[in-house]
């Protein structure tokens, strides 16, 4: 349709959203933070494995921009993602997902938390190779279900038995988030300490000898 045309286009436009850096999280170690390069730090994983909540104190660690890359697919397509999911399915989600991520890996010093399926398209998973470093937090199920029956906004989960659609996303997604660069187990540990663990993870990454 002509509507979904335009919307198309919007995904690979121009963010509509505000660029602000995050910040006010003063109380977690700054000056310990390693500098590294500038490219994007994608994080990755199922639905409730803390990449929003983990990538803001990520980004403010490292005194990056934090993007949502499905708040930014949102404001592409001016609806929600219940909404493209019940108007356009989600095949149509997933193209204009791609063609997001596609943008932001294009911007520099950045966190960005992608959404659950995101890392399961291989041109995502390239793109995210060549241009970014990605890091896949993992969490084991029952921590996942218990996050996730707190909100009634996730369209996957809305058409039957949510264990059984746990289960099911966990074994086609996993082998997928494990070609990630990093894995840091989110699991029980508060956002400032799964922040930390992250932060560890890259530093030891960049700080490793590479083959000449």
């Amino acid at each position: 349709t002509v509507i979904y045309r335009r919307i198309l286009r919007r995904f690979s436009g121009t963010s509509t959203l505000p660029q602000v850096p995050a910040t006010g999280y003063a109380n977690l170690p700054m000056a310990s933070a390693p500098r590294y390069p500038e490219k994007p730090i994608v994080l990755v994983g199922l639905m409730g494995a803390g990449k929003t909540s983990i990538g803001q104190r990520l980004a403010a660690l490292l005194d990056r921009e934090f993007i949502d890359a499905d708040r930014e697919i949102e404001a592409a397509a001016n609806c929600s993602i219940e909404d493209i999911f019940a108007q356009y399915g989600e095949p149509a989600f997933r193209n204009g997902e791609r063609r997001v991520i596609a943008r932001l890996m294009k911007r520099r010093n950045t966190v960005i938390a992608t959404g659950g399926g995101a890392f399961a398209d291989a041109e995502t998973r390239r793109n995210v190779r060549l241009n970014g470093v990605s890091v896949w937090l993992k969490a084991d199920l029952e921590i996942l279900l218990d996050r996730v029956s707190r909100r009634n906004d996730r369209p996957l989960l809305n058409t039957g038995d949510r264990r059984a659609i746990m289960e099911r996303l966990i074994a086609e997604r996993y082998p997928f988030y494990a070609e990630a660069d990093l894995t840091v187990a989110s699991g029980d540990r508060s956002v400032d300490d799964a922040a930390l663990a992250v932060l560890r993870a890259l530093q030891r990454l960049f700080e490793a000898p590479h083959p000449a």
